[in-house]
């Protein structure tokens, strides 16, 4: 459904031979949500959300307003937005009760003499199957094959019925056994930074933003996707279409400069960092990195970090779209045009970071100069509580 659109932000975007339509940041700002620029670009990503679905019920203009006041506050703000996410991810132990909601959903209908091919998910969802299958084999070239194969064997009802949705529902895919943990599948195959869609015949742009069933969806963040991990109650009530209730968050800046030494790789930055921000406390909030630093990592080292959010105990840890972005995306085989629109639309929108970006206004911040990361070691369940090589027995 097509935005009330109060504030006039409805604009045409046109990247090669395709024109798009997105709802701007920047003329909000000029219709009247003063110093919006000065945002965090989590917060943009929430900004551009409600503008876009602004229906006069759940999302209102007093919304809208509440968002550009956050930054008076800083994030203090104590009031309730509806976020509607791009798309669901789901993985197998949630995925498969959904489906078989849904399916009852259409007996339902046809009991009711109604069409049952109504019944289908309003946004679009990947469930990847990956938390049920088991290691049979191992230590030799063929343990891959042997053990999907194994697999299938197990669980063939389970397959069978999925196959059947996927080919059932509109809006549904199933990425089979074998292929990959959910947020890794996530962050190479099916996030796409900015995603599309078709409102009254037109090609909408959008920032890509999803919810997921696994705590650490979070992982896609470095990949500048916002997503969190929700219980299966609210990805099914996304899945349908409905809004996701939540408090504008407060966002915690995280400033890196410098590079990290020769002999230190992500996962002795992202233990460092986890045991700062547990130190300071970022419960419930979002944590944004920026500064020079950034530009000195990969998307590898980005999902590192971002991956580790449920370690660090905030909702989200978010980088940017940036060169790496860019680069990421094409390496991993993207469209050419959708890697088009992704440079065009965040720099359009403001949500593009280099050597020459200002900083946003955070809540509060943190800085560390990666040059002085170490390498270290941490225990598989308490990550903050990292040794140092240099001084491990």
């Amino acid at each position: 459904m097509a935005s009330t659109d109060s504030l006039n932000t409805r604009r045409e975007l046109v990247v090669g031979d395709t024109s798009y339509v997105y709802y701007s940041l920047r003329a909000a700002e000029e219709a009247g949500l003063a110093g919006i620029s000065k945002l965090p670009m989590s917060m943009k990503v929430l900004l551009e959300n409600l503008l876009r679905n602004e229906d006069g019920v759940s999302v209102s203009a007093d919304d809208l307003k509440a968002v550009a006041a956050w930054l008076d506050n800083k994030g203090s703000v104590e009031h309730e937005i509806s976020f509607r996410p791009a798309r669901v991810l789901m993985q197998d132990f949630t995925g498969v009760p959904a489906v078989v909601d849904l399916a009852a959903m259409r007996d339902a209908m046809t009991q009711l003499g109604a069409n049952p091919e109504k019944i289908n998910p309003l946004n679009p969802v990947d469930l990847v199957i990956d938390h049920s299958v088991m290691v049979d084999h191992f230590g030799s070239p063929k343990a891959f094959e042997a053990n999907v194969k194994r697999e299938y064997e197990r669980n063939m009802e389970r397959y069978r019925f999925l196959r059947w949705g996927s080919s059932a529902f509109n809006n549904f895919r199933v990425v089979p056994p074998g292929t990959g943990i959910c947020h890794q599948v996530n962050l190479e195959y099916l996030a796409q930074t900015v995603w599309t869609g078709e409102v009254d015949s037109k090609t909408v742009a959008y920032p890509d933003t999803v919810v997921g069933t696994d705590s650490h969806t979070t992982m896609v963040n470095g990949l500048a996707v916002l997503g969190w991990g929700v219980g299966g109650i609210e990805a099914e009530a996304a899945m349908l279409g409905q809004p996701i209730p939540m408090l504008i968050p407060e966002v915690i800046g995280f400033r890196l400069t410098g590079r990290l030494p020769e002999g230190a790789t992500a996962t002795d930055l992202v233990l460092t960092v986890t045991q700062m921000l547990r130190k300071k406390g970022v419960v419930g909030k979002f944590v944004e990195f920026f500064g020079p630093g950034v530009n000195a990592l990969t998307i590898e080292d980005q999902a590192t970090i971002a991956n580790m959010a449920p370690e660090y105990g905030a909702t989200c840890g978010f980088f940017p779209v940036s060169q790496a972005t860019i680069d990421y995306l094409t390496a991993t085989g993207r469209d050419k045009a959708r890697v088009a629109l992704v440079k065009a639309y965040a720099q359009a929108q403001g949500l593009w970071i280099d050597e020459s970006s200002e900083d946003p206004e955070f809540t509060d911040t943190l800085e560390l100069d990666m040059s002085t990361v170490q390498p270290s070691l941490a225990g598989p369940k308490r990550p903050q509580d990292k040794v140092l090589l240099s001084e491990a027995a």
